[in-house]
This record gives structure tokens, sequence and C-alpha cells, in this order.
């Protein structure tokens, strides 16, 4: 027995959670027998996706689901040699080799899960930025949406000569537009994590961002068993839904979780200074609930955590809950 076979089981799976990396701990399996059955005891799991796409890939699919059909084949590939070892993975029903509950299958008593996008979802016009972070269970709990059309450096303690002035008809149009957006993304990340929450009882909290910082999907342990107890019921509301709404969720065939009816506090600021002398120009927060939420004293508190630390984000939020805010409502799409 050499020196490192003393080391107890307890602390090669704390060093285990510290490394995360899903790639890395497939690697590990192969390292030793011991290795090999420790890796799925890991309970903290970071799964970062590559940006693969495939010579039949749409180019308007966009990134979260060109994620879900063309996984990076290097972790495939690690995942089918290590079912290759272990003869009762093979007996388990065939699913897409491409999907997170296939990369994760080995994994027996994930608590937190982190998966990272390679990229964000929205296409927006240069230089403006649609950030968002939703919270879900079996649907929409909150979203949190910040957006500006541009940010800009400035010398001088005046308001820069290039801002033209906000046309408010124009402004609020495109501002509508970047909160159904952020909220279709959002969805749509939803709904493809399903055969995941389902498969993987254990998980207690999932976290869905990408690498460009755009969104981040929080699941907690409350919001996931309730979409494990909602279960077939949601699949069939859901198809329903789709088949009455096609034309308009025509692109993704339908494959997003519904948005329920939502009230939205919208404040909106033309331009705004910040610390460092930038400016942002049309700086927008959008604090988005389900209308059977009233309590409407929380959305400032829920705007200022879902950016808190985040640097100039963080900084545009803090000017921004201190405006007038205006009441939106928008039904279920």
């Amino acid at each position: 027995m050499d020196g490192f076979d003393r080391i107890p089981d307890p602390l090669i799976l704390f060093i285990f959670n510290s490394i995360s990396d899903v790639k890395t701990l497939i690697r590990c399996r192969a390292v030793s027998k011991r290795f090999n059955s420790l890796v799925p005891q890991t309970e903290s799991l970071l799964l970062k996706v590559d940006c693969v796409i495939t010579p039949e890939s749409d180019e308007s699919i966009t990134p979260f689901l060109n994620f879900f059909k063309t996984i990076v084949k290097s972790v495939h590939n690690l995942v089918s040699l290590s079912a290759k070892t272990h003869p009762e993975l093979q007996n388990r029903p065939a699913r897409s080799q491409n999907c997170p509950a296939h990369i994760l299958r080995g994994f027996e008593r994930i608590r937190e899960l982190v998966i990272e996008l390679p990229a964000g979802d929205l296409k927006l016009d240069r230089n403006a930025v649609v950030k968002w972070k939703a919270e879900f269970g079996k649907t929409l709990k909150n979203c949190v949406i910040l957006a500006f059309r541009d940010i800009r450096a400035s010398t001088s303690t005046q308001i820069p000569a290039e801002f033209a002035d906000f046309d408010f008809a124009g402004g609020l149009k495109l501002r509508v537009v970047w909160t159904i957006s952020a909220l279709i993304a959002a969805s749509a990340r939803h709904y493809l994590l399903r055969e995941l929450v389902e498969e993987h009882e254990e998980i207690e909290k999932l976290v869905l961002r990408d690498k460009e910082g755009e969104g981040t999907l929080v699941m907690n342990k409350e919001g996931l068993a309730e979409l494990r107890a909602a279960g077939v019921a949601q699949v069939s509301e859901h198809k329903e839904w789709a088949a009455h709404y096609r034309g308009w969720d025509q692109e993704s065939n339908g494959s997003r979780t519904m948005v329920p009816s939502v009230r939205m506090r919208m404040r909106h600021v033309a331009k705004t200074e910040l610390k460092s002398g930038e400016w942002l120009d049309g700086a927008t927060l959008v604090v988005v609930r389900p209308t059977t939420i009233e309590d409407v004293a929380g959305d400032v508190n829920l705007a200022l955590l879902a950016f808190q630390g985040d640097g100039v984000c963080g900084e545009a939020v803090q000017a921004l809950v201190k405006t007038r805010s205006y009441h939106l409502e928008m039904n279920s799409f």
C-alpha cells in the first residue's frame, strides 16, 4: 500500500467536489478502481459545454438548442468509454447521447449542478446588452432583466453629445421586446432540463448559465420538487398549449415551458452616469413575477440580489431601483 492509498475516502471526495468539472472527473475514473468507485459519489458538479455545430444544424437555431443537440464530442466519448466498464449502464433505456441526462448518468449523488453553455441565446443589435436571472419551479417564479442600448466613456461631467433624445414610443417597444426575448430564452432552457430533473431526484440546486453571462436560470430544492411533482400533467398541459399557439412558437416547435400571466415592474432611465465616468444609454430594469404574487415590495430586493456584486450591472441596478416604476401586465404565452 502506497501513501496515496492511505488517504481516506471522504478527503478524496472533498477533492473531487472541489474539482467539480465533469469532463475531468470522468477522466479520473480511468486512474484506478478506487477512483472509478468514488467519482460517481461526487455531489457538486460543473458541466461545461463547448460549441460544436454539426453540418445539419440550422444556423437559425440558438446556442441553447444546439447545446442539447451537439454536446461536445470529447465528453460523449468519455461517457461511452465509462459505460463499457459498467454493464448496468448499458441496460438502461436508450436516449439521446447528447443530453445532460446521458452525460451525467454515471453520477449517483448529485446535490448541486451547474451547467454552463458556450454562449447566450439572444440576437441583439450591436452594443446592446440584455442580462437576466430567472428562478423556476414547475414554471416561472420570477425573472429580473437588465438591459441597455450602449455603454460609452466620457471625460466630462456632462451628458455625452452623441446621445440622441430617447424616443418614448419606440423605446417602450424595444424594452418590451427585450423582456419577451429574455422570458422566451429562460422558458426554453427550463423546458430542456426536464429529463435531467426527473431522472436525478437527488439534485437540490440546479443552475444553468452561459459563458457570456447573459442569462442564469436557477432552481432550488423547493422548485425542483415542484417540477417533479408536476410530472406528466404539466407535459400534457404544455402540449395542448403548444398546439393552440403553434404559429407563435413555430421556430422552437413549442419546446419551452409556458410563461404564466405575469406582472412587470419596469424602470427606465434614458442616460445614466456610472462612478467610472461611463454612461449607459437606455438603461432598463424589469422585474417579472406571476400575477398570483402580490408582494410588490419584494421586487426591489429581487433586483438588487440578482445583480449583486456584478460590477457595472450591479451599479446600474442600484441607480434604477431609486427611480419611478411602471406597472405592466402580460397574458401567458
